[in-house]
């Protein structure tokens, strides 16, 4: 069975994950849902994006066979990058609540009024220069720029409700063959808004995947 491998978002963890390890175990899935720099068990440490694409390396090195990537968010753009790198170790990549580029003088501003407030008001009880990390670290990073080169499959996943959909319809120009699936009544943590439906989108991509034709799917570029 197909190996799957998870990445969360910015504040939180491998936790986030609960409802989709459940249901990928029970279908006999071996799975991974691991910490990035500055989270859950790797708090004390500090974020940057060789950091987290060394950690998604370290769980994609645990299985024998190519894993299908999942992220979330920071999770998303950092597995993007991951497959961007070494494409070659994975199966295919889904990306939800990522579908924006993070970059330029919006990125820059919110970076730096975040760490003044931080400092200020001693706020986000000792984790907020995540954030600030996070906006560093990707500040020079164009997602779009990865997806256009890769030629693994891509499944987009997003919330309805997801404020990070501005660029969507770039990612599906910018990737030829890559799938979208929007999800009612779901937000930015789209995998727990609506576990039933992400598990879904999951376990339909793990079929395709099962399928000798999946990559001759994707047009060449």
């Amino acid at each position: 069975m197909r190996p799957i491998v998870f990445v969360h978002g910015t504040r939180t963890s491998s936790a986030i994950w609960r409802h989709q390890l459940d249901a990928l175990t029970r279908s006999g899935h071996p799975t991974i849902a691991l910490d990035l720099p500055g989270h859950g068990a790797r708090a004390h440490e500090r974020f940057t994006l060789d950091g987290a694409i060394r950690a998604i390396d370290d769980a994609v090195a645990t299985f024998a066979v190519p894993p299908l990537l999942v992220g979330l968010s920071l999770g998303g753009y950092a597995s993007l990058a991951y497959a961007g790198r070494h494409e070659h170790k994975l199966a295919g990549v889904v990306l939800a609540g990522c579908s924006t580029e993070i970059k330029g003088k919006p990125l820059r501003a919110y970076r730096d009024a975040s760490g003044a407030l931080t400092r200020a008001l001693r706020i986000g009880g000792g984790t907020w220069h995540v954030v600030t990390d996070m906006l560093t670290a990707m500040a020079g990073y164009s997602p779009l720029t990865d997806l256009r080169r890769l030629r693994l499959p891509v499944w987009v996943v997003n919330g309805r409700r997801d404020i990070l959909r501005l660029d969507e319809r770039r990612y599906l120009t910018a990737r030829p063959g890559t799938r979208l699936h929007v999800v009612r009544r779901a937000g930015h943590d789209v995998n727990s808004h609506a576990p039933v439906a992400f598990n879904r989108v999951l376990l339909d991509a793990l079929h395709e995947l099962r399928l000798p034709s999946t990559r001759a799917l994707l047009p060449a570029l």
